[in-house]
């Protein structure tokens, strides 16, 4: 998946809808014909009045029918595929509102990889994904007693075991998370290289990382940010007779991306 601001010579959707291939093509290191190409019109380009932003995304056409597949072996017609990041800005815009020269970083913790969607008001202005994630906290309590990814995601969520200790499960933790804080930091001094004169003063987590206190404690200190976990149900009424409260606080940043997807209509561009 490739998620890029282009910028090209200013033109209606309708003629950029027949040039997109053309267009593209120097920013895809992929045959042309393998991937599904979409874009969204920015505006104009702040610095030639002749050229306009545009995003443009592009995902492996392979990539892409094995989700297609997979939807409609489980019965269902797939009718939009979005791009996650996109998703939980959407779940996040719905909930919030931030301010139009408000920099928020959005980012996920998901359970291989990790998201970085960088905000200007409501527009994406930087996008990065890094192969991180919850599931190295897993791997390392399985390597360390011997037992089953099953076992070890149960006591990464507090089941407690006599195999480890709770010394040796913080170490681990603090292990992770630190090597995650390490490259979104890097990621955010290559967002602050290209923009200099803007700071980054709140960062909102989802995923599984997100509920992980130490976290969100170390990456604060290690940006100067403020950092909150997203409540995709913050805008929703719940109703207490039908959803059980406590459950939806406990899973609500796993639960960010699915209810962003779930805000799209069909024919939504």
């Amino acid at each position: 998946m490739i998620v890029k601001k282009i910028n090209v010579q200013s033109m209606s959707e309708e003629q950029l809808q027949d040039t997109i291939s053309f267009e593209a093509e120097q920013y895809i290191p992929f045959d042309i014909s393998d991937v599904n190409l979409d874009f969204q019109i920015l505006g104009e380009n702040e610095n030639n009045p002749n050229q306009m932003n545009v995003l443009l995304v592009a995902a492996k056409k392979e990539m892409v029918n094995d989700y297609v597949n997979l939807t409609q072996m489980a019965g269902l017609t797939p009718c939009i595929i979005d791009v996650d990041a996109f998703a939980l800005q959407n779940i996040y815009e719905y909930n919030y509102t931030p301010a139009a020269d408000e920099n928020i970083a959005l980012i996920d913790i998901g359970a291989s990889k990790t998201s970085l969607n960088i905000l200007k008001g409501s527009a994406s202005v930087f996008m990065r994904d890094v192969s991180l994630g919850c599931g190295q906290i897993n791997q390392k309590i399985s390597s360390l007693i011997d037992c089953s990814i099953e076992e070890a995601e149960q006591i990464k969520f507090g089941n407690q075991s006599e195999k480890i200790t709770a010394g040796d499960l913080s170490d681990i933790i603090s292990s992770v998370v630190s090597d995650w804080c390490t490259e979104i930091r890097r990621a955010l001094d290559f967002f602050y290289s290209t923009y200099p004169d803007d700071q980054i003063k709140k960062i909102v987590l989802s995923g599984g990382g997100g509920n992980i206190k130490e976290f969100r404690q170390l990456l604060s200190v290690e940006t100067s940010a403020e950092v909150v976990t997203i409540n995709p149900f913050e805008g929703l009424h719940i109703d207490d007779n039908r959803f059980d409260v406590e459950f939806l606080k406990r899973i609500s940043p796993q639960a960010s991306i699915c209810m962003g997807l779930a805000t799209r209509k069909v024919d939504d561009k």
